[in-house]
C-alpha cells in the first residue's frame, strides 16, 4: 500500500536526503522487477482473449428481456405469423463464443506460466467432456482442441439444447467462463511481475496496449 500510494518513495527520499532527485532521468521508471516467464505482450493478449470468452458466455447467459432465448414472433411476406427462437441471433452469439474460445486456447499455448496453462487445460477438458452434447448442436472439436461450428446443422438444432449448454447457469458455459476468468486473473498477476515502479509510487506495464497488435506485423 505504501508503494502504491507513493509514500515509500517519499520515505526513501527523506532517508537519503536527495531532495526529490532520484536520478538524472527521474521522470522515467527506475528499474525493472520482471520475474514473469511470459512476455508482457503474451500476457496482454491472454488477458484480452479471456475477457472475450467471458463476455461471449455472459451474452448467452443474459436473462429477462435481454435473453437470446426468448421466443419471438415473426411475420412472413404473406402475413403468416410464427413464434420461435431467433436462430440467427443465437448462432451469431455462439459463433462469437467459439471464435474467442479458439483465440484463447491458441494464446494460452504460447504461455510458459503453469497456472495459465492449467486454466487452459481445464477449459479443454470440460469441452472434451461435453463433446457429444456439443456435436449434437453442430459444434465439433478438432485435433488442435479448437471448436468448429456448422451453421446449417446448428440452425436446424432444437434451440432448447443450445440453451441447456450455454444459457442461465448451465454447467458448460459457466465452467468455461470460470476457467477463462482464472486465465485472465493469472495473466494479470504475471503481468504485475513485469511491471516497473515509478517515482510517483505507481506501476506501469512494459507495453502500450494501443501498440500491442502492431508488434505482430
Amino acid at each position: 500500500a505504501t508503494i502504491r500510494s507513493g509514500s515509500y518513495f517519499k520515505l526513501l527520499n527523506a532517508y537519503y536526503g536527495k531532495g526529490g532527485q532520484v536520478s538524472a532521468s527521474d521522470d522515467t521508471t527506475s528499474s525493472s522487477t520482471s520475474t514473469s516467464k511470459d512476455s508482457t505482450r503474451t500476457l496482454a493478449v491472454i488477458e484480452s482473449d479471456a475477457k472475450s470468452v467471458e463476455k461471449s458466455v455472459a451474452a448467452l447467459q443474459e436473462t429477462g428481456d435481454k435473453s437470446l432465448f426468448n421466443e419471438v414472433t415473426k411475420t412472413d411476406e404473406n402475413g403468416n405469423k410464427t413464434t420461435g427462437y431467433d436462430t440467427d441471433a443465437i448462432y451469431k452469439a455462439v459463433k462469437n463464443f467459439t471464435d474467442s474460445y479458439n483465440s484463447l486456447i491458441d494464446e494460452v499455448g504460447n504461455s510458459n506460466t503453469k497456472s495459465i496453462l492449467r486454466a487452459g487445460a481445464s477449459m479443454v477438458n470440460v469441452t472434451e467432456a461435453n463433446r457429444k452434447s456439443l456435436s449434437d448442436i453442430g459444434i465439433s472439436i478438432g485435433a488442435d482442441n479448437k471448436l468448429t461450428i456448422d451453421e446449417e446443422k446448428f440452425k436446424k438444432t432444437d434451440m432448447s439444447k443450445v440453451k441447456a449448454m450455454f444459457a442461465d447457469s448451465s454447467y458448460y458455459g459457466t465452467e468455461v467462463k470460470r476457467q477463462a476468468g482464472r486465465a485472465e486473473s493469472y495473466a494479470k498477476s504475471e503481468a504485475a511481475k513485469a511491471n516497473t515502479y515509478q517515482k510517483s509510487g505507481s506501476y506501469t506495464y512494459n507495453y502500450r496496449t494501443g501498440e500491442l497488435y502492431n508488434s505482430t506485423i
